[in-house]
């Protein structure tokens, strides 16, 4: 008889983990809180086809998921394009894809411009992320990229990404975001890629495999306990049924799996040091296009949003009957005031921000808005984040753990997602060597090869 493995999560992790486990001949089951697996790849009608909740894209380099896509008959699905970024800051758009485009940059001086580019070939270059985990990002632009640059740029980028944590972020996950950004350049030029249809063809296809595999998916079940007998977990317990296993893997976010009844209190207490950003993103339905910029940061304070991401420069509007799509995206704190503001008035905030930004944008080129929200969009990866990763093996010899926090210090991602989801298999002992590996450094922290 195979061992049992019961996956504790049923996102793009989870989905994942259960396929490669399957594939090693466990007998598998997933476990999902909610109503359909997928997590934050999950999507809504709109135009005719199917749009994420939160904005996605793929990186030319991202091998993971391009793997996974094959595995599934889905690569030739996958439609890649070169996009443009732009800076608005002191109330204007300046597009930012080149050195030519650093040049005109007007609010960073002379010397900064100059020292903006030296600092940025340094850290997606030459510099080692783990000497610099103690250096909190913002300080350490301030000392080299100058007083300029950082006043303009990486200033208000991250304090708008970061709320009241924009001093606490190390310079090692801006190393590791820097990296995923320009590995996917060409030649100065970006090139993005997006699935035909949307991540829900993803999902849906990933979830047939696995039943096809055999693997039970159990969804509107959440954990509610977990019982230990001895040093081992022997099984978890949902409101309706109790699930025996040989070895459980869970891929909860730390916040929702600390609480649950029964973990090891020592486990608990460790979950507990990390905290959460939450994530608003507002869809807008439009009749025409913003600009011909794909993805907008917002460098000038006060606004209710860090980026506009026109979708539709990513992908034709054609794909959603003519229909222009446009995320606003902010991250924010639970301790900020945005996260207790209504629905009807975060919208409305974004929507007058947009509008000073756009003020061509008149009410009736506004088809619909829609509103999305996560409370555990991101880690906060404060300084010295890596001690409070917790090692996918955990102090019971048969509970293992992947989730976000072990993407640190790289971005969050599908592709990354995966990584880890493979990293935490090898570690259970099963054989993964199959899945190729990007130049992600994701998957680096808590993982152990047997």
């Amino acid at each position: 008889m195979s061992k049992t493995l019961v996956i504790v999560g049923g996102g793009i992790t989870g989905m994942a983990a259960a396929y490669l486990a399957a594939r090693n001949g466990r007998k598998v089951t997933i476990l999902e809180g909610a109503p359909n697996v997928g997590g934050l790849l999950n999507t809504f009608e709109i135009g005719g086809n199917r749009l994420e909740y939160f904005y996605h894209h793929f990186f030319t380099h991202d091998a993971e998921i391009k793997w996974l896509l094959n595995e599934l008959g889905l690569g030739e699905e996958v439609h890649y394009k070169k996009t443009t970024m732009g800076v608005f800051r002191d109330g204007k758009i300046y597009d930012f894809n080149s050195p030519l485009d650093l040049f005109f940059f007007k609010p960073i001086s002379w010397l900064g411009k100059f020292r903006f580019g030296l600092t940025t070939l340094y850290l997606t270059k030459l510099a080692q992320w783990q000497n610099f985990e103690h250096v909190p990002a913002y300080s350490w632009f301030y000392k080299w990229a100058g007083k300029s640059a950082t006043n303009a740029l990486w200033g208000p980028m991250l304090k708008v990404k970061f709320g009241p944590y924009f001093d606490q972020v190390p310079l090692s996950w801006m190393i590791g975001r820097l990296r995923q950004r320009m590995n996917s350049r060409k030649q100065g030029d970006e090139r993005l890629g997006y699935l035909k249809g949307s991540l829900q063809v993803l999902s849906d296809t990933l979830q047939a495999k696995l039943l096809d595999m055999g693997v039970d998916i159990r969804t509107s079940e959440p954990v509610v306990s977990i019982e230990q007998k001895g040093e081992f977990v022997s099984s978890v317990r949902t409101e309706k049924a109790i699930f025996e296993s040989d070895d459980f893997l869970f891929t909860l976010p730390t916040i929702h799996l600390k609480n649950i009844e029964g973990i090891h209190s020592e486990l608990a207490e460790q979950l507990g040091r990390i905290s959460y950003f939450g994530v608003y993103c507002m869809v807008l339905s439009l009749r025409e296009r913003l600009s011909d910029v794909y993805w907008l940061n917002v460098a000038d304070p006060g606004y209710s949003f860090g980026g506009v991401i026109e979708h539709t420069n990513l992908i034709d509007a054609e794909e959603y009957s003519g229909q222009h799509l446009v995320y606003l995206s902010r991250y924010f704190a639970q301790s900020e005031e945005i996260a207790v503001l209504g629905e009807d008035e975060v919208k409305r905030q974004m929507l007058q921000d947009l509008k000073h930004i756009y003020p061509d944008l008149a009410d009736e080129k506004i088809i619909e808005t829609k509103l999305f929200r996560s409370n555990t969009a991101a880690m906060v990866n404060d300084l010295n984040f890596s001690m409070k990763v917790p090692p996918c093996q955990t102090l019971v010899p048969n509970v293992y753990l992947c989730n976000m926090a072990h993407i640190y210090p790289d971005e969050r991602s599908v592709n990354n997602s995966i990584r880890i989801a493979a990293e935490a298999i090898r570690t259970m002992g099963m054989h993964v060597d199959f899945v190729p590996a990007n130049l992600s450094l994701s998957g680096q922290i808590g993982f152990q090869r047997p």
